[in-house]
């Protein structure tokens, strides 16, 4: 497995995260609606909106991502090291595994062989508006594989634009 890469710029795009003050923050409606509508028009079974940390890829939306210990709870936050959004964060673009098992990067995660059992991922980096710092991705995971046609790849990125101008509207002075 390869591990999350850490961007050059970790000090200044970490600066940026804590700047918009959304993380471990209640959820908000605003950002589940819209991974409820990628689930819903994409026939995905999880989307998440997530915010990289330090050591961790914490959820600031999640649908479909249920824990272990409690199926009814839904997780809120992963170790970054193995997280499919650390190496989409760095993606200038849609950062897509159209099957996991295929994929010598991510084939033997954690997340691949145990639960949830991901075999296709498709992400994209959210930015602060500021410094143009990545420091989230929205995205849509699946336990099968699968190929996303250009009309599902539209509607991914006008979620993850969506997701974008929320987290900054967050953003403090």
């Amino acid at each position: 497995m390869q591990t999350a890469p850490i961007p050059n710029n970790e000090e200044q795009r970490l600066e940026a995260v804590h700047k918009l003050a959304i993380l471990d923050t209640g959820p908000e409606e605003r950002f589940d609606k819209l991974t409820r509508e990628a689930v819903e028009k994409l026939q995905v079974p999880m989307s998440m909106v997530s915010i990289l940390d330090s050591n961790r890829e914490w959820f600031k939306s999640c649908v479909g991502f249920k824990s272990l210990t409690n199926l009814h709870k839904e997780e809120t936050e992963g170790d970054r090291s193995v997280s499919f959004c650390g190496h989409a964060l760095l993606a200038k673009e849609i950062f897509i595994i159209e099957d996991t098992l295929q994929d010598e990067r991510f084939k033997d995660n954690p997340l691949v062989i145990g639960y949830p059992f991901i075999r296709f991922y498709a992400g994209i980096a959210l930015h602060e508006y500021g410094t143009n710092h990545a420091i989230g991705v929205f995205c849509i995971k699946d336990t099968k594989p699968r190929v996303l046609s250009l009309v599902e790849m539209d509607i991914i990125l006008d979620l993850a634009k969506r997701a974008e101008k929320e987290l900054n509207s967050t953003q403090k002075s």
